[in-house]
């Protein structure tokens, strides 16, 4: 026989005055987008199984090049796709209302401690992540730059190259301000 603990009842919810409630019930505004988000995510998901059926009913006819091209164009979709589930899952959370989720087994870990800050520093990772996904494909297509194939330039190499540093310092900087605003204390992260 197990103890229960009895459940206390739920301290009703302040009554707030009209122009609170109205201020307050605006972040509702932003269903729409997280639905149009959900959306985008669908197109993805096509784009990724047209990018897969493409791959495999040619993999014969592709060199290994061009597998390896297809294969980096899944992995940035389904990076990209991670990124929309961030969004949408740490955005919702945290800026319009609770999921619920607490002691489902397929909560996200991340979920559990998502706040504006660590939503901010994952979403910048995840940037990273896909811009270096990104920079590869670039470079491995820089390659054909020498067999006269290719459409890069120089400079456009360069450009992303340099674009994908400041995203790099962009995200060292979001970390940096976000570990100064902490409490000394709350530094066991």
């Amino acid at each position: 026989m197990t103890e229960t603990t009895p459940h206390l009842p739920q301290p009703l919810p302040k009554s707030l005055r009209p122009l609170p409630l109205l201020i307050f019930s605006s972040r509702w505004l932003q269903l729409p987008l997280y639905i149009g988000l959900i959306v985008a995510q669908g197109v993805y998901v096509i784009l990724f199984l047209k990018e897969l059926w493409h791959l495999v009913t040619h993999s014969f006819d592709f060199s290994e090049l061009q597998i390896m091209l297809v294969v980096l164009g899944l992995i940035d979709v389904v990076m990209i796709s991670n990124l929309l589930i961030m969004v949408i899952v740490g955005g919702y959370e945290t800026f319009v209302s609770r999921l619920g989720l607490e002691g489902h087994p397929d909560q996200p870990e991340w979920l559990s401690h998502v706040n504006a800050s660590v939503l901010k520093i994952k979403l910048a990772m995840a940037i990273i992540g896909i811009s270096s996904i990104h920079l590869l494909r670039t470079f491995i297509e820089a390659g054909a730059l020498d067999s006269g194939r290719g459409t890069l330039t120089a400079t456009g190499v360069m450009w992303q190259t340099i674009i994908h540093c400041v995203f790099i310092l962009s995200a060292i900087g979001i970390a940096y301000v976000d570990r100064l605003s902490q409490p000394p204390d709350s530094a066991h992260h």
